[in-house]
C-alpha cells in the first residue's frame, strides 16, 4: 500500500517497521448531511437545506481522520454488499485505510445516518442492525497497533470479544484512546466507564463528562476523570478543550478557533485522531491539545465527518495564512503564539500532501466552495 506523503512518526520508526499505528473496530455508516437550514424540522413541516453531502461515517470518521494525518490505520468493520457499502469500502481504500480485517456481508443493507446541521450543532436519525448470521461469522479484531481509538459504547467494544481485544491491545503496549457517546436512556451508568481501567486517555464532551462523573462543571468533571486515566480531556464546543496529564499534574486549557461552523458532524472524532497523532509523535501536552482543536476547527467548516477531516496539506495552508497574515489583533497574535510549534513541522510537509475531499457520494460533483480558515 502506498504510504502517505507525510509521516509524523518518521522520527520514531525503526527501519523496516511495518507496525500499524492506529487500530479501529466499529460500525461504518453512510452519512447523509444537510446544512444551511433556516430552522429545525418540526412535526408536519418541510425544511429546505441549501447544502448536502454524503460520506462514510461512524467509525469511518476516525479511520479517515487518522489516515489523512499520516498514521497507518487498520479498520475492522462490516460492509454490506449494496451500493452504499461499495461506496464506503472504495472511499476508505482510496483514503489509505487498511481493510484486511474487515468483511463484506450479503442480504444486508448498510447502516445509515441522516444528519442535519443547524445553529452550530447537529441532530441525527440513524437506522442500523448487525448482518444476518453475524454471530456465526463475526468481523475479526484489527491487528496490533501503537494506539487504539475506541468508542466504549459501541456494540463491538461492549461485547466480551471487544473488551478482550482492548485488554489484549493494552497488554501488547497499545495506548487506548477512548470516547463514549451520548446516553439516550439518561441513565449514565457508571458501568459504562468501567473499561477506563484499560485506557490511556478519555475524551468525552463536557455534557457527557459531567453526566458520567455526577459533577456540575467541565472543570470538576476533568478532575474526576483524571483519577481514572493518565490523560483526561474534556471538549467543550466553542469554549475549547481542557486536559490533565495525571502523571505529571500538567493542566492545559485551549480555546477553540473562531471559525464559521458549517457542520459539526464527526468533529469530536477529528479531535481524537489529532490528539492521538500528537501523542504518538511525542509532542508537549499544550501542543497536542491545540493541534486537536485546530483539526476540529478546520473540519467543522466542511460537509461531513470523514471527508471533512483535514490532511497535512490543509494544515500547512492554514498555518501559512495565519503566520503571514496581516491581522494584528490580540486574538491574531495569540493564535500565532499558540501554534508556533507548527513552524518546526510544516516546512517538512511536502508539496502535494493530502488535502481533504468534498463530502459527496458523486465524488466529482461540485457541492459548493466554503472557506477553510
Amino acid at each position: 500500500m502506498e504510504e502517505p506523503a507525510y509521516d509524523p512518526l518518521r522520527g520514531i520508526r525503526d527501519p523496516g517497521d511495518e507496525r500499524v499505528d492506529v487500530a479501529l473496530w466499529g460500525t461504518v455508516f453512510l452519512d447523509i448531511i444537510f446544512t444551511g437550514l433556516d430552522s429545525r424540522p418540526t412535526d408536519g413541516t418541510e425544511v429546505m437545506a441549501s447544502g448536502m453531502g454524503s460520506c462514510p461515517g461512524g467509525i469511518a470518521n476516525l479511520a479517515v481522520a487518522t489516515s489523512r494525518l499520516g498514521l497507518r490505520t487498520a479498520l475492522s468493520a462490516a460492509f454490506a454488499e449494496d451500493y452504499y457499502g461499495d461506496f464506503c469500502w472504495e472511499t476508505l481504500g482510496e483514503e489509505g485505510v487498511r481493510l484486511a480485517s474487515s468483511r463484506r456481508y450479503g442480504q444486508w443493507h448498510s447502516p445509515l445516518t441522516v444528519s442535519y446541521a443547524y445553529s452550530g450543532d447537529r441532530s441525527m436519525v440513524t437506522h442500523a442492525h448487525r448482518p444476518p448470521g453475524y454471530a456465526d461469522d463475526p468481523v475479526p479484531p484489527p491487528p496490533a497497533a501503537r494506539a487504539v481509538i475506541a468508542d466504549l459504547g459501541s456494540p463491538e467494544v461492549r461485547d466480551p470479544a471487544g473488551l478482550e481485544w482492548l485488554r489484549g491491545a493494552r497488554d501488547q503496549g497499545s495506548l487506548i484512546f477512548a470516547d463514549l457517546g451520548w446516553d439516550s436512556t439518561g441513565a449514565w451508568s457508571r458501568e459504562m466507564i468501567e473499561p477506563l481501567e484499560l485506557c490511556y486517555a478519555f475524551l468525552p464532551n463536557a455534557d457527557e463528562a459531567m453526566a458520567y462523573t455526577r459533577t456540575d462543571t467541565p472543570q470538576d468533571a476533568l478532575y474526576a476523570l483524571a483519577d481514572r486515566v493518565p490523560l483526561a480531556v474534556v471538549t467543550n464546543g466553542p469554549h475549547g478543550a481542557l486536559a490533565i496529564d495525571s502523571a505529571t499534574g500538567e493542566e492545559v486549557s485551549v480555546p477553540s478557533l473562531r471559525v464559521s461552523a458549517l457542520d459539526a458532524t464527526g468533529s469530536g472524532d477529528v479531535f481524537g485522531a489529532a490528539l492521538a497523532t500528537g501523542t504518538l509523535a511525542g509532542w508537549r501536552l499544550p501542543d497536542r491539545v491545540a493541534f486537536a482543536a485546530l483539526c476540529a476547527g478546520l473540519a467543522v467548516q466542511q460537509f461531513g465527518g470523514s471527508l471533512a477531516a483535514p490532511g497535512w496539506g490543509d494544515i500547512a495552508d492554514w498555518w501559512h495564512r495565519v503566520r503571514d497574515g496581516e491581522g494584528r489583533t490580540s486574538y491574531d497574535l495569540a493564535v500565532r503564539r499558540r501554534y508556533g510549534f507548527l513552524e518546526d513541522i510544516v516546512p517538512t510537509v511536502p508539496v502535494g500532501a493530502v488535502h481533504r475531499a468534498q463530502a459527496t457520494i458523486a465524488r466529482r460533483a461540485d457541492v459548493g466552495h466554503h472557506p477553510q480558515a
